[in-house]
């Protein structure tokens, strides 16, 4: 657990920093508003490939070594954005740390819920996910004392520092257990994207489909794709869902496609005050950097004590009514929260709030999605579904932005996390994308990292001893 949640703390603190430092680095490159934010965006547009392809590794080669692979990739990607010389070379770098970041995920949260007891997975979830939030509260603190004295780049070099712990993760670790079980019992499996390539015509196809994600998603969070967004935004969502479709196979591409939405629509609602939050208390506020600190400090630390409660709450009254319940009770402190015009202290006590409410409780969303899937594909279905619907985040900063140009920053930020966070409490409440699943797939398990969870079946029609009154036999 502790080398989990300490790969994921560097995770998040490489991830955070590009919002911690995003006017500075639009002063020196003369970026706008939307060039600024599309930075952020950068990191996703790799994701659901990285969660993809290290998933899918992960799940051949043990879980471990998809968590060392991965911290090496974000590693290195942040400090090269130390050497950005402009727009282009910066977004270039953040393209690689999406990468890392989805495997990071993928693997980190395979690795720790399958060494943990069934009875405890959500705890196990919570406490993984906040080491996320750790790493913003390094990185909110470090931002005070570096850029006013070294420069925003320094923040990224220092982020290379998690290649100690990948060395450290690849000698001191042992394999996570349902892992080792299955692969002793029946030998590693094929990867679960095998189907993408069942032969020539097929793996020309997909590997079409592939560079036309790419390329659409590149070009839609890009000036490259001004005037276009919509058929581009169209046209990498047909490419995505086609994936799910071959990879889900006749019985669970529903359940695939719908967790990829109710993961976007998740990220819809989080990521513009994560990516916007900095931006919007230096222009808006008017706050110093060491305001800006404090802030943070209250928002990460909210988040991290959310993971910790939500893990809880989940093992104690299920993992989807503690999602939905907590995303209800986050609503009451959106519009307040900016509200505060003139209180430092207030700002941080409602941030707090609602930050472990509405963002906390992504602590059990490893666990909410990982129940889905058996242990021989779970690292790749859960890298590829979360990482998809990751996507959201990326479209989040550029439509804060967007709806900015019309109306106060904080405004446009309080509309967007609300609105969606309705969306979510619909979706993972009511088990939207279970119940749909049921429709292609009535046998499906209810939660597969419950070992004693069974398939709901419907009741035998009665036989012939039945109708004699004999008892028959089991």
């Amino acid at each position: 657990m502790f080398a989990a949640w300490l790969g994921y703390l560097l995770d998040g603190f490489d991830f955070v920093l590009i919002t911690l430092v995003l006017t500075e680095i639009a002063d020196e490159f003369d970026l706008s508003g939307v060039e600024a934010a599309s930075l952020v965006s950068a990191a996703f547009i790799t994701r659901w490939l990285g969660g993809a392809l290290l998933g899918a590794f992960g799940d051949r080669y043990g879980r471990k070594a998809a968590m060392i692979v991965s911290i090496l990739l974000y590693s290195f990607g942040t400090f090269a954005c130390g050497f950005a010389w402009g727009y282009a070379s910066l977004f270039v770098a953040r393209l690689l740390i999406g990468v890392g970041m989805a495997g990071e995920y993928s693997a980190s949260a395979t690795y720790v819920l399958e060494s943990w007891p069934p009875r405890l997975r959500n705890r196990a979830s919570g406490f993984l996910i906040s080491g996320y939030a750790g790493g913003t509260i390094l990185a909110s603190k470090l931002y005070e004392w570096v850029v006013p004295n070294w420069g925003w780049r320094w923040m990224f070099w220092i982020g290379v520092l998690p290649v100690l712990v990948a060395l450290w993760v690849r000698r001191a670790l042992p394999e996570a257990e349902d892992w080792s079980a299955e692969v002793a019992a029946g030998g590693r499996r094929p990867s679960p994207f095998a189907p993408l390539f069942a032969g020539r015509r097929r793996t020309w196809l997909n590997t079409l489909l592939t560079v036309l994600a790419s390329a659409a998603l590149f070009c839609v969070f890009t000036p490259l794709g001004e005037g276009l967004v919509w058929p581009l935004a169209i046209l990498a969502a047909g490419c995505l869902i086609a994936f799910a479709v071959q990879v889900g196979g006749r019985r669970q591409w529903v359940l695939y496609v719908s967790l990829m939405v109710t993961v976007f629509c998740a990220f819809l609602y989080s990521w513009p005050i994560q990516a916007l939050l900095p931006t919007y208390l230096k222009t808006e506020m008017g706050y110093a950097p060491g305001q800006v600190g404090d802030v943070m400090f209250y928002a990460g630390f909210g988040t991290m004590c959310g993971c910790w409660l939500a893990g809880f709450v989940g093992d104690w009254v299920g993992t989807r009514r503690a999602y939905a319940w907590t995303l209800i009770a986050s609503l009451g402190f959106v519009f307040p929260v900016f509200a505060v015009d003139e209180s430092l202290v207030a700002l941080g006590v409602l941030l707090f709030g609602l930050l472990a409410l509405s963002q906390g409780i992504s602590g059990i969303l490893p666990k909410y999605i990982a129940s889905h899937f058996p242990t021989g594909n779970r690292a790749a279905s859960l890298g590829f579904v979360y990482n998809v619907g990751a996507l959201g985040g990326a479209v989040a900063p550029v439509l804060g932005a967007h709806l900015a140009e019309g109306m106060p920053l904080g405004r446009a930020l309080a509309v967007l996390t609300f609105g969606l966070t309705l969306v979510v409490i619909v979706l993972v409440g009511c088990d939207v994308p279970r119940r749909l699943a049921r429709i292609t797939d009535p046998e499906a398990l209810d939660d597969h990292l419950v070992p004693a969870a069974a398939p709901a079946r419907s009741p035998a029609p009665p036989r012939a001893d039945d109708v004699r009154g004999t008892a028959p036999a089991d």
